[in-house]
């Protein structure tokens, strides 16, 4: 099957909010079920380099390299004894509007193009991760403090109920839903110490989750992450 895109993504990391599973119903494609952890529903701020991009194996000159934020939550679709894990983006920010055009065209996702840029503070002992993006005339950001200790997730953690779901659920209609897959090795994780999370919900992300502006998030998460390929067919279901 033909390869659509390839990248690395590194350095991601997730503050996790509980929220109502009432507030996503109305995000949730046909076909699939809210996911939850010990029984509470999660939307996660989500900031990472999304880096070495190639489509169908070509590189993206002067934009293949670019910061990502979005805004997601966990689904699963069951198949038998299947249980597909994956994530709906509520919304995607990326810097380029070209490639937020692409995405929207060819697979209806939700993507804007905003300014973004990052800043990272690595050394031996500790790592420092600023994602910032703007909207409104304000500077959005994301900004952690780990341990520079590559940690393997451990299974049924919270950390492996935000990072392990490998498939993508688009919310085309009412009546259509396109599932992919990502394809990546579970990755290994840093602790984090220290978090400050400064992000404008309602102006990004609508009326819904303005709640969110007064949260503190549950946990924040920070992954090395991997190269990652997404396929270029879809099933719709």
């Amino acid at each position: 099957m033909t390869i659509f895109l390839q990248a690395k993504w590194e350095n991601i990391v997730m503050a996790n909010y509980a929220v109502p599973i009432s507030v996503l119903q109305k995000y949730l494609p046909k076909g699939v079920e809210i996911d939850t952890y010990e029984g509470k529903a999660y939307v996660s701020l989500v900031g990472f380099m999304f880096k070495n991009t190639r489509l169908f194996k070509i590189p993206i000159p002067k934009m293949g390299t670019f910061e990502e934020v979005n805004l997601r939550f966990y689904v699963y679709r069951k198949i038998g004894n299947e249980r597909k894990r994956g994530v709906v983006f509520i919304n995607e920010t990326v810097p380029y509007r070209a490639v937020a055009w692409m995405a929207n065209k060819l697979y209806k996702e939700h993507y804007t193009a905003v300014k973004t840029k990052h800043s990272w503070d690595i050394n031996a002992i500790t790592k420092k991760i600023k994602y910032q993006w703007l909207v409104n005339n304000k500077w959005n950001s994301i900004n952690i403090e780990t341990q520079n200790q590559a940690l393997e997730m451990q299974n049924n953690s919270f950390e492996a109920f935000i990072f392990e779901h490998y498939y993508g659920y688009t919310k085309v209609d009412e009546n259509t839903t396109e599932e992919y897959k990502i394809h990546h090795p579970s990755w290994k994780i840093n602790k984090v110490t220290k978090h400050d999370i400064d992000c404008d919900f309602e102006a990004n992300y609508g009326g819904d989750f303005a709640f969110l502006n007064a949260a503190e998030p549950t946990s924040v998460f920070n992954a090395e992450g991997s190269d990652i390929e997404v396929k270029w067919k879809r099933s719709k279901i």
